[in-house]
């Protein structure tokens, strides 16, 4: 008997977010006018801006996080773009964008499931827009292009082996020693945490800090040079010890994995802050499950935190979080891990969740934001709970309440949330059969 007024008054509190929302929400003009850009112009004062999406799949949200991020960088300073990618494969972006490279789009780079997640039409011409943007600015201003992930154990113990070969041949030799406790597992990395958590062989984590220790001591003692290339090769030897601490950590539960994770990727932001230096200001791109608040949500509840929330704490009002969704349409993903891309169709959103509100606001594509201090009827119309839905690179529709739904407090789990009422997949990029220059990137000479 006692559920029915309690279903009545969680019904009529939902009720009540729907005119807030519908007054709130701006339209957003298209991704490609100047007008959709100068929406965005409110977050100029940050000094990092973290724009989420609630799927790995989804052209708009991708388009519409190049386009702030365009006007970000053209408009208000922000020169460095960091995403929820391997640091290797993003440097060969990286050394793109800023006229080092004549390609970005190598064999080998984007070539580990989800290739779709960053190998995409919608990244690609986001790359060339920044390759010419930096093409008219200083060397020294140029604006990076970083990966913040932990999952490239070979190709990041290769970079730096290439780095010593050319710099300290002799270190390059203690190198391949250390690292060759992790020889056996780099194909099947996951099979070093099983080993080593499992069946008692012993784990390679001493060899790689030492590694790393012997490289900063190189560097603060004047006998490696403190410059680029030294910075790469020291944040890949930071991505073999996270990632080798975290293919031991996946076996002793989800939290203290994902924990992990998440705060190497917030001490490589923080160390390109501090690369950068004192006028550095960064645009970060991952997953809502990444960059909000975990603090507000069922999984921070659980004891998982993340990128957001550590930004959060570290940064307080300097840092902005804003999350995209929708309600429904296509979504490029897989079905299981390691399996092939299909186009999917995203059911429409649950009665009971927060992007049914925003559908029920009745505003197609908008903008929502709640960190003006005068917006607090806003704020406290999304303090309730309601269920929030997550698509990674694996969608599951047939159980979709149970692997892509929980619970949030959207008003402290983001500052604001960009809105789609239907979205399209993105346009993957298929893998070259050689080592070639693909035709379209030779068409993007720097000097254009």
């Amino acid at each position: 008997m006692l559920k029915k007024p309690y279903a009545y008054r969680a019904n009529s509190a939902q009720a009540a977010i729907t005119p807030v929302l519908r007054h709130y929400a701006e339209p957003l003009p298209a991704v490609d006018t100047e007008a959709f850009g100068e929406l965005f112009d409110r977050y100029a004062d940050a000094r990092v801006v973290m724009i989420g999406e609630a799927s790995h799949g989804t052209s708009d949200f991708y388009q519409a996080r190049a386009a702030i991020t365009q006007r970000l960088i053209a408009k208000h300073g922000f020169n460095i773009v960091a995403v929820e990618a391997d640091w290797p494969d993003a440097g060969h972006l990286d050394r793109y964008v800023r006229g080092l490279a004549a390609t970005a789009w190598k064999h080998h780079i984007f070539s580990r499931f989800p290739t779709w997640m960053w190998r995409n039409a919608e990244v690609k011409a986001f790359a060339h827009w920044l390759h010419q943007h930096n093409h008219l600015i200083a060397p020294e201003q140029r604006v990076e292009f970083r990966g913040l992930d932990v999952y490239s154990l070979r190709n990041s113990i290769r970079e730096v082996l290439h780095y010593l070969d050319s710099v300290a041949p002799l270190l390059a030799q203690e190198a391949r020693q250390r690292y060759g406790c992790l020889t056996p597992w780099q194909d099947d990395p996951t099979l070093y945490g099983h080993f080593v958590e499992r069946a008692g062989v012993m784990p390679c984590e001493q060899a790689v800090v030492e590694q790393l220790n012997v490289m900063l001591t190189k560097q603060m003692t004047g006998l490696m040079k403190d410059d680029e290339a030294f910075f790469n090769a020291r944040q890949n030897a930071q991505v073999i010890r996270a990632a080798e601490q975290y293919y031991r950590a996946i076996y002793r539960g989800s939290s203290a994995s994902w924990n992990l994770r998440d705060r190497h990727m917030f001490d490589t932001l923080q160390a390109l802050l501090t690369h950068r230096g004192t006028h550095a200001k960064a645009v970060v791109w991952a997953h809502n499950s990444h960059i909000g608040n975990a603090s507000a949500t069922e999984m921070g509840w659980k004891g998982q935190f993340n990128i957001g929330q550590l930004c959060r704490n570290a940064y307080g009002r300097d840092v902005v979080l804003i999350g995209m969704s929708t309600d429904h349409g296509q979504v490029a993903a897989a079905d299981d891990w390691d399996g092939d891309m299909h186009i999917k169709d995203v059911r429409p959103s649950r009665a009971d969740s927060w992007e049914q509100q925003f559908l029920k606001a009745g505003v197609p594509r908008s903008l929502t934001d709640w960190r003006d201090p005068q917006r607090e009827d806003l704020r406290e119309a999304l303090s309730m709970s309601l269920l929030e839905r997550a698509i990674g690179v694996i969608y599951r529709p047939q159980s979709e309440r149970e692997s892509h739904y929980f619970q949030a407090v959207l008003a402290e789990q983001f500052d604001a949330m960009v809105w789609f009422e239907k979205t399209r997949p993105v346009t993957a990029l298929p893998l070259p059969k050689s080592q070639r220059l693909e035709p379209e990137d030779e068409t993007y000479p720097f000097g254009v």
